[in-house]
C-alpha cells in the first residue's frame, strides 16, 4: 500500500482527509476498540472532519470502564477484612460498584491503597508481613505480563502474604461479540495498536474470515488512525474484507513473544463478563492452577459473585458497546461530569464520556 508510507508524515494528514472523502459512496460506519484511540480521534477532530463519510463508533476499549460490578464486590469485600491491604491502580479508585466505589469504602473502613504497577502490591507484601495483600489486577493483554511478572516474584521471594483478584480480559472475543450481534451496525474495525504489540495480529485473520470485516490494526497518533481509517474505507468501497497492519512500527505478526510466553505461563483463558456486556467465552484470564496460591478468589474463597450492573439513569453499558454516544445519554455532563461519574466510561482517562466530556462538551474546562 503506496500511502501507508507516503502519508505518514503529519503534514499530509489533510491529505489522508481529503482522500477518505474522495473515494467515499457512502456514509461508512466504523468501530474503533481502544479508548486510547478514542481519545485521539476526538482531540485531533477527526471525527468532526469525516462526519460527511464516515460515522465512527467507540467500542469496549477502556479496561476500567468493562472490569465488571462483581470484581468491584470482591475487592470491597477484602479490603474490609481484618489485616487485608487491597493495591489496585489508581484508575480503579472511583469506579462505580453496585453499592459505592473503592474510593468509598476507603473512606470507610477499607484498607485500599493506590499503586502503580502490580510490582508495588509485591513490594507492600513484603514491607508488611503482618497484612494479606491482595492486587486487583485489571486491563487487557496489555498489563497482564506485568501481573504474571509479579506472581512470579512473589514466588521466588517467597512472599505467601501477597495475592491477584484476577479480571484481566481479552479483546478479540469482544469484537467478536458485537460483530455477531443482530444489532450490529459495525461494518470494520480499527484494532488496538497496543494489543497487538503483545498478541500480534495474525489471530484477528480468523475474524475476518468469519465476519467477513476489514480490520485494520492502527496506533494512536492522527496520521496512524487516518491511515486505517483509508484503508477499511477502501476495502469497503472495493468490497473486500482483509487484516492490515498499519502499524508496523510497533506490531508483528506475533507479537511479543517474551510477553506472551510468560503469561501463557501463568494464565489461562476463561469465560468473563464485561460490564455492560454479558458473558463473554474466552473474555478474560485466569490463573492456572498451580498458581492457586497467588489467586485470592481461591485463597479467601470468594462465593462467585455475577453482579448484574443496577440500572441507573446511567447508560455506560449502552456507550461500551458503541449503541449510542455519550452526548446521547441525558445525564452526560449534567448530572454525570468527571467530578460526579454515574459510570464507569466517564470515570477513566481512557473512557468514551471522559473523552466526549473533554472535546465535545460546551461546558467543560
Amino acid at each position: 500500500m503506496k500511502y501507508l508510507s507516503e502519508y505518514r508524515d503529519p503534514k499530509h494528514a489533510h491529505g489522508l482527509v481529503d482522500r477518505i472523502r474522495e473515494i467515499s459512496t457512502q456514509r461508512w460506519t466504523i468501530m474503533e476498540v481502544c479508548g486510547g484511540q478514542t481519545h485521539a480521534l476526538l482531540r485531533s477532530g477527526i471525527d468532526e472532519a469525516l462526519s460527511e463519510c464516515v460515522e465512527l463508533i467507540h467500542g469496549p476499549g477502556c479496561p476500567v470502564c468493562v472490569t465488571p460490578a462483581s470484581a468491584i464486590h470482591n475487592a470491597i469485600h477484602l479490603s474490609m477484612r481484618p489485616q487485608t491491604l487491597v493495591a489496585t491502580f489508581g484508575d480503579m479508585l472511583r469506579v462505580p460498584g453496585n453499592h459505592g466505589s473503592l474510593l468509598d469504602a476507603q473512606a470507610g473502613k477499607g484498607n485500599i491503597k493506590a499503586v502503580y504497577s502490580p510490582m508495588d502490591a509485591v513490594q507492600l507484601a513484603r514491607k508488611n508481613p503482618e497484612q494479606e495483600v491482595v492486587f486487583l489486577a485489571v486491563g487487557f493483554e496489555t498489563t497482564a505480563p506485568a501481573t504474571a511478572i509479579a506472581i512470579l516474584q512473589a514466588a521466588q521471594l517467597k512472599v505467601k502474604n501477597f495475592s491477584v483478584l484476577c479480571s484481566h480480559v481479552c479483546v478479540l472475543p469482544a469484537m467478536k461479540l458485537l460483530a455477531a450481534s443482530k444489532q450490529n451496525r459495525v461494518q470494520g474495525f480499527l484494532a488496538a495498536g497496543h494489543v497487538c504489540t503483545l498478541t500480534g495480529f495474525e489471530e484477528y485473520a480468523g475474524f475476518v474470515e468469519q465476519f467477513q470485516m476489514p480490520v485494520a490494526v492502527t496506533g494512536f497518533e492522527p496520521t496512524d488512525l487516518l491511515v486505517g481509517i483509508l484503508e477499511v474505507v477502501t476495502q469497503l468501497e472495493q468490497q473486500q474484507a482483509n487484516l492490515i497492519n498499519c502499524y508496523p512500527r510497533a506490531v508483528k505478526r506475533n507479537g511479543n513473544h517474551s510477553a506472551r510466553q510468560i503469561c501463557e505461563q501463568i494464565f489461562d483463558v476463561t469465560n468473563r463478563r464485561w460490564r455492560g456486556m454479558q458473558v463473554i467465552p474466552n473474555g478474560g484470564l485466569c490463573l492456572k492452577s498451580q498458581w492457586a496460591a497467588y489467586d485470592a478468589e481461591l485463597k479467601f474463597s470468594l462465593s462467585d459473585v455475577d453482579q448484574q450492573e443496577i440500572q441507573t439513569e446511567c447508560r455506560s453499558g449502552e456507550v461500551l458497546t458503541g449503541t449510542i454516544k455519550p452526548s446521547e445519554c441525558s445525564a452526560f455532563g449534567n448530572q454525570c461530569t468527571p467530578q460526579t461519574p454515574l459510570g464507569a466510561p466517564m470515570v477513566s482517562t481512557e473512557g468514551a464520556c471522559a473523552a466526549y466530556y473533554r472535546y465535545r462538551n460546551n461546558n467543560s474546562d
